[in-house]
């Protein structure tokens, strides 16, 4: 299948879209509460999602500079939630003496705290997003997370350097 560059962004966009999708069916439908880096790793999604759309209306040429920025752009949500659904997977598997106590919801840490704080303190995780309450194929929900967000870097990347290279003459 040989998709082009719009066809590639909204599929994108598409993808990210249905992640939001399945996450707010997960909490509204089958009542599991996200946790602070579950929150955390949906706003990479929306980002990414964002970003990958306005490409799509945009519909640079791939060669352009302005789609080697939206690719670039791309790459931070990206690598964003492989930093965030990483450091989720980390506290899933420590072990149950090593995990860090539940701290304050979300909600309280953005009244209190000054954004970076909150930042820094969510993504050092506590006993809530250590837990695992959603399996499947043998995998958490960050952890497909985790692999998603490596996907999507790879082929965001892969993209990037091919719009480096000199188009093809017909």
């Amino acid at each position: 299948m040989n998709l082009n560059n719009r066809g590639w962004n909204f599929f994108g966009a598409f993808i990210c879209y249905q992640l939001i999708i399945t996450a707010l069916y997960f909490q509204y439908v089958d009542g599991l509460e996200p946790c602070p880096l579950c929150i955390f790793q949906r706003v990479m999604v929306v980002a990414l999602g964002a970003i990958l759309l306005l490409n799509a209306i945009h519909n640079p040429s791939i060669h352009s500079w302005a789609n080697r920025i939206y690719q670039i752009l791309a790459l931070l949500p990206a690598i964003g939630g492989i930093i965030v659904a990483g450091r989720h997977v980390y506290l899933q598997h420590l072990p149950e003496d090593e995990v860090p106590a539940c701290g304050a919801p979300l909600e309280t840490l953005m009244d209190v705290l000054p954004f970076t704080q909150v930042i820094q303190t969510v993504l050092s995780g506590d006993g809530e997003c250590a837990k695992v309450s959603w399996n499947f194929l043998g995998l958490s929900m960050p952890e497909w997370m985790l692999v998603i967000f490596i996907i999507a870097t790879l082929v965001i990347g892969f993209r990037l350097v091919r719009s480096f290279q000199k188009p093809k003459p017909f």
